[in-house]
């Protein structure tokens, strides 16, 4: 063999030799779980729950004659009956459910999920040594799906908690709790994002991750691999029923925070605007004058709310709070909700293309909030336009029922742009290109100046809740 094939020879088996040296390096980087496991899982409880149900009642009508059968129809007939009622009054079903917690304090306090003990009538509480205590329920918050319950203990293993402002996507985390009833099941995965908001969920940024979480897991803690809790495992997404890679725990930050108002005052309060947002879409932005979609646009303000007394207005695009920027719309609910009633706020807005900046009060959030009912439709006169409606005055009745100080409501949706959009009849048209609508002259002379190829807005009331739509009248 030649030396300069030699040399190449040797150069190839040292190359592999680093490769695989940096396989095995990378291999022995991987986290153990261990240590983590072994001083976490004391502290992870198993919870389950009972409710009484009435008792599914069979009436005399129902029960099916069987005298004069012969005696084996009449056996195998009464063994598919259910038994007779006894004197004592209604039986009573139960309806059980499963769940996980962990503890937060020696004393007893546990923390776990809102719908795990929901509508409970007794609450079971599993320890890691199998003694079970029922437990207390000391106070629910459904907005953030979080429960505080108590038992009664001294010197039990608590959980360290940890910050989980301070996670970033990519770190490992991982999960212990109860799927399926499985006591102390670890499962692991990375974060997927932070700061997630879902469906009916506003107030809750959640932190996204691919850990496994089936029924059982909720209300079980979440750990970073300091060993310390960084949320509560809430929800999954799913299409299947099962796991899908994608799942959702409940901030520590916000948790502790809902639980300390709980154990104080029994109920919590969060900040308030009293208006309703939405997304800014790229064709908004265009209408808005805005650089790039951003920020959440007002599309409603209650009427003598904070956001009212304030001096916000509809139309206005909210890019900022409290120097915090806000990229999506579902940013805004989670910096308002965690404020204080009586906390300044400082919003820095888009308006009519000029940025300003508003300052007002946070209130606290109703216990309901008032939805606007449907608009009457009105039998004033008609008006004709380029985008296909016909539309009416509003009467001052309904400005007045409705906190209107203008608008039109549509008749009649022809062919053209209106029908292109989704317009109905009974919608109420307040705003066109940014510019508020007094009466049926008004709008139809702002129709008759609309540009052409480029985004138009329109703020649209339906049913008593008020959204921005975009539109292109072609060539």
């Amino acid at each position: 063999m030649s030396i300069p094939r030699l040399k190449s020879y040797l150069s190839i088996f040292a190359t592999v030799l680093v490769l695989g040296q940096a396989v095995t390096a990378q291999a022995v980087e991987l986290p153990d779980f261990t240590q983590l496991v072994e001083q976490a899982s004391p502290a992870v409880v198993n919870i389950s729950t009972t409710q009484k149900l009435p008792d599914r009642k069979v009436s005399d009508e129902q029960m099916p004659d069987l005298e004069g059968l012969p005696p084996m129809l009449r056996e195998f007939f009464e063994r598919g009956m259910p038994p007779p009622r006894t004197p004592r009054g209604d039986r009573q079903r139960e309806a059980q459910s499963l769940g996980s917690g962990f503890i937060i304090s020696p004393d007893g306090y546990i923390l776990t999920n809102n719908h795990v003990i929901a509508d409970a009538d007794e609450i079971l509480v599993r320890l890691a040594d199998r003694s079970e205590l029922k437990a207390k329920l000391v106070g629910t918050d459904p907005r953030s799906d979080v429960a505080l319950l108590k038992i009664e203990g001294k010197d039990l293993p608590v959980l360290k908690l940890g910050k989980s402002q301070d996670l970033k996507a990519g770190q490992w985390v991982v999960a212990i709790g109860s799927p399926f009833g499985f006591d102390h099941t670890v499962t692991q995965g990375i974060v997927s994002a932070i700061g997630r908001s879902l469906p009916n969920e506003n107030y809750v940024p959640f932190i996204q991750t691919d850990v496994p979480i089936n029924p059982g897991n909720s209300g079980g803690p979440l750990f970073n691999l300091a060993g310390e809790v960084v949320g509560i495992n809430s929800q999954i997404y799913t299409r299947s029923g099962g796991f899908m890679g994608v799942s959702f725990a409940i901030p520590i930050d916000v948790a502790m925070d809902v639980s300390n108002q709980l154990k104080t005052g029994g109920k919590v309060s969060r900040g308030w605007l009293g208006v309703v947002i939405q997304e800014v879409s790229k064709d908004l932005a265009e209408s808005f004058g805005l650089e790039k979609p951003a920020g959440a646009l007002v599309a409603q303000i209650q009427d003598d709310g904070p956001a009212a007394k304030g001096g916000l207005q509809v139309g206005d695009v909210i890019l900022a709070m409290n120097g915090q920027p806000i990229i999506m719309s579902a940013d805004l609910p989670h910096l308002v909700g965690a404020l204080k009633a009586g906390s300044k706020a400082n919003l820095e807005v888009v308006r009519e293309g000029k940025r300003k900046n508003v300052e007002l009060t946070v209130g606290a959030i109703p216990e309901e909030g008032k939805e606007l009912d449907a608009l009457p439709k009105s039998s004033t006169e008609r008006s004709s336009n380029r985008l296909g409606v016909s539309v009416a005055e509003l009467t001052d009745e309904q400005k007045k029922t409705y906190d209107l100080k203008g608008g039109v409501v549509i008749k009649e949706v022809q062919d053209g742009p209106a029908s292109l959009i989704g317009l109905q009849p009974g919608d109420v048209i307040t705003h066109l290109n940014n510019q508020a609508i007094g009466s049926t002259k008004e709008f139809t002379d702002i129709a008759k100046a609309l540009p052409k190829n480029r985004s138009v807005s329109m703020r649209v009331l339906r049913q008593g809740r008020a959204s921005f739509i975009t539109f292109k009248l072609a060539e």
